[in-house]
């Protein structure tokens, strides 16, 4: 059965808290670990198994709660890492007949159509996504300074989710920001908007997939970003969804 046929079924019978370790046993017969022994796998469902200096990092389905309620913002997300750098990265969704991809020095592309981010470098001129403001109340200090974003920007919209920073590659959004979010729902994306002529950090900005939140942008903007975003404190409580 398909994860994404798995997730459905299960979700529709009301039986969520067995998703977890469905997943961790569709992804580990999908994956062929008799072919790259020596390659490690880190998995929102199941964690990490094995370990190498090669490393896949996989989410099969970002924007599950999406995918349930029929809203197809919803990706298979995978990225390879080798030596602590991110080397290659996909984001595949059907529902959206688009995939994204990316490998280092080797460009972007959406569907075999190259990506290049924005020249957009002001913020009054700038489109922002976000995933939505409730987030940043929960996991943040304050929400202030990113509802005064809103207000400084020319448009915003809550995107959420992989789409967001892959409208950022594609040039189409000049900036997108996430409170709290884990490395599995970045890793590809980090690479993708990277080779798109963008910048990807965490709302600290450190250049990582892995630092607990994350900012994208065109470049031109990331550092207004970030200091706009500065006040609303480090990560409270919880974790990402």
């Amino acid at each position: 059965m398909l994860v994404a046929e798995l997730i459905r079924e299960a979700a529709l019978e009301g039986v969520r808290d067995e998703l977890p370790h469905s997943l961790a046993v569709v992804l580990e017969e999908m994956v062929p670990r008799e072919g790259r022994p020596d390659d490690a796998i880190l998995g929102e469902e199941f964690g990490t198994v094995g370990e190498g200096r090669r490393r896949w990092i996989v989410d099969p389905i970002d924007g599950t709660a999406n995918y349930v309620r029929g809203v197809p913002i919803w990706a298979t997300l995978v990225a390879l890492e080798e030596d602590g750098e991110l080397r290659v990265g996909v984001v595949s969704a059907p529902a959206l007949h688009t995939r994204w991809y990316a490998a280092r020095g080797e460009g972007a592309f959406a569907n075999e159509r190259p990506l290049s981010v924005s020249k957009v470098s002001d913020l009054a001129d700038a489109q922002l996504c976000y995933s939505d403001i409730a987030s940043w109340t929960t996991f943040r200090t304050s929400a202030q300074p990113m509802i005064d974003l809103l207000h400084r920007v020319w448009r915003a919209r809550g995107v959420g989710d992989f789409l967001q920073h892959m409208l950022v590659a594609e040039g189409a959004a000049d900036a997108a920001v996430e409170p709290v979010v884990n490395l599995w729902d970045l890793a590809p994306l980090l690479v993708i908007v990277e080779e798109a002529g963008g910048r990807f950090t965490n709302l600290e900005g450190e250049r990582t997939a892995a630092g607990g939140s994350a900012v994208s942008s065109n470049g031109l903007l990331h550092d207004d970003v970030l200091a706009a975003l500065a006040g609303a404190g480090p990560v409270d409580a919880g974790d990402a969804a």
